[in-house]
């Protein structure tokens, strides 16, 4: 050993031969040994690159396997010497990765390494605290499992990481973990099993950073002139309900493009040609097809082009795919932006704030001030662009406030109400309405003012053969006759040839619209609440008998059978 200033002070120390002397020392015990007797010993150099912790990590773990906290420990050691991960694994011939897991168990709080020590928990438990080095948070989570029925690892793994998020997520392959740690947030790694690439530690971070890299890509859309961008993270289900998706014509390709094409077709077919007589393709075939198959499609995926008075009603949703890649869905008018025909003509020779022609005529479409003055980016319905400014007076009439408009139609609707309940005509009419727009229209761009509808009920269990019944072609003959005479496409048409049918044919209209919603189906009753219950199902089939029971519904098919 040496002292301070690298001279050997002439004692030595011992890290390997424990059981040697102890089957020394019993050999002296039984005076077969003199204690004075000379005894072999390999004396290392203090220069020497084999450390003292080399030779005792050596023999012990040829002996017996060490206590994996035992061989942590000595692994810290030699690491705070200067040994680098891939020379400790070689010098005992383990692999990096447990050198790497092991030393990873520095990051556990002290006082869980020695409740691992005296047995207070398993190794399992240990490595899954690994995964939060936040000390204070470890301890909280063990005090919190300790006694607990289930302190299994991956219960201990969710509970510190249940403010994160897994970098699989879509959100965080978007941004990309790079980005994500260059904007100072750090991730969260488990050595110890597959974590999908770790623990993102700030959620808000995240959101940030997507919301600022979908406005970007929202901002590279507005010179294609779109009236509008939405940008959302999450696309709800049913969003484009109600909206008309713009056809357009798919880019021609440019000669260069064509010849490409050509030539990875005859290679395709030359090659197809040339192994139709396997039974399957050579390995290195295979995979040359389908580098062909890929490159065909990325030419023939042209982008659309669309008539620019259209695409100045139009706008774009700009989202994330369900792989974390970048999604634009371009081309859907709104209800409220569609080209409208006016019919009115304002009596003398003003020109109404629609605008109107020397002949009297009316433009059929009147583009609004946001679609002359830029696109509008929103998310979540407010604007993002800083294009839009509300500074400037220019002498429009400003909207009510929302308090006052909801105040004043709430007055309207009494009056309606009122107005209805003493028009028999007018009410049916309306229902009418309705009910043919959820009967007929399996997407309608309009909303209604009446809370009434016929909701279609789905057959889930069903006879192969019930579509081609008598019952089901009667159905389907009524309902396409009906379809062939009503003006669909229209509220305003279909209100006025609904008010002057014949009153047996409106009543004949609203059993046919109101059949659509008969539920007489019996199902499989949930005891947990959910779905129909034992007392529900009971009162819809004897209220279906009492319906099939009205005025011998059924007669008319036992004559017919």
């Amino acid at each position: 050993m040496l002292d301070a200033d690298g001279v050997e002070t002439g004692t030595f120390e011992i890290p390997a031969g424990g059981r040697r002397f102890q089957a020394l020392s019993l050999l002296v015990k039984q005076k077969r040994l003199a204690k004075t007797a000379p005894i072999p010993c390999i004396v290392r150099d203090a220069a020497s690159e084999i450390l003292a912790e080399d030779d005792s990590l050596a023999e012990n773990m040829q002996r017996v396997a060490l206590h994996p906290l035992a061989q942590f420990r000595a692994f810290q050691a030699l690491r705070e010497k200067g040994q680098g991960e891939e020379a400790i694994a070689a010098a005992f011939f383990v692999t990096p990765q447990i050198v790497k897991q092991r030393l990873k168990l520095a990051s556990v709080a002290p006082a869980l390494l020695e409740a691992y020590a005296e047995a207070g928990m398993t190794l399992e438990q240990l490595m899954a605290f690994t995964v939060n080095p936040d000390h204070a948070r470890q301890v909280q989570v063990w005090d919190a499992v300790k006694n607990s029925w289930n302190k299994e690892p991956y219960a201990i793994r969710r509970m510190l990481t249940e403010t994160s998020v897994r970098a699989s997520d879509r959100r965080a392959v978007f941004v990309g973990i790079d980005a994500f740690e260059a904007a100072g947030c750090a991730v969260l790694r488990d050595l110890f099993q597959g974590d999908d690439g770790g623990w993102l530690e700030d959620p808000a971070l995240l959101d940030r950073l997507v919301a600022e890299k979908l406005q970007a890509e929202a901002e590279a859309l507005v010179s294609e002139g779109w009236k509008w961008i939405e940008v959302a993270t999450d696309l709800p289900y049913g969003y484009s309900h109600g909206l008309r998706r713009l056809a357009g014509d798919r880019a021609p390709l440019s000669d260069e493009e064509s010849a490409a094409h050509a030539s990875l077709l005859a290679e395709y077919r030359a090659l197809e040609e040339e192994f139709s007589d396997q039974d399957e393709y050579p390995e290195k075939i295979d995979a040359r097809l389908g580098q062909l198959v890929t490159a065909m499609e990325a030419l023939e995926q042209r982008p659309l082009i669309h008539d620019p008075a259209e695409v100045a009603r139009a706008g774009v949703f700009v989202t994330l795919d369900r792989d974390g890649s970048l999604a634009v869905y371009r081309g859907y008018v709104r209800p409220e932006d569609e080209p409208r025909e006016e019919t009115a003509v304002q009596d003398g020779d003003g020109v109404d704030a629609m605008g109107q022609g020397g002949d009297g005529s009316v433009s059929s479409w009147h583009p609004s001030a946001t679609s002359a003055g830029g696109t509008i980016v929103t998310s979540g319905g407010q604007p993002i662009s800083a294009d839009q400014t509300d500074d400037a007076d220019d002498g429009t009439l400003k909207p009510l406030p929302e308090r006052l408009v909801m105040e004043l139609t709430a007055h309207r609707t009494l009056a309606l109400r009122e107005a209805i309940g003493r028009s028999p005509d007018v009410a049916l009419t309306l229902l009418l309405l309705k009910l043919v727009t959820d009967t007929f229209r399996t997407s309608s761009a309009t909303g209604s003012c009446l809370e009434a509808s016929v909701r279609q009920v789905y057959m889930s269990a069903q006879a192969p053969d019930l579509k081609d019944s008598v019952v089901a072609k009667l159905v389907d003959e009524r309902y396409a006759a009906w379809e062939a005479d009503l003006p669909l496409g229209d509220d305003a048409a279909l209100w006025d040839y609904l008010s002057v049918l014949d009153q047996g044919s409106r009543l004949a209209l609203l059993a046919h619209c109101l059949s659509y919603g008969i539920n007489a189906l019996h199902e499989k009753v949930n005891p947990y609440g959910a779905g129909i219950s034992a007392s529900g199902l009971t009162r819809r089939m004897t209220h279906a008998d009492l319906v099939a029971r009205a005025d011998d519904l059924f007669a008319w098919f036992e004559g017919r059978a």
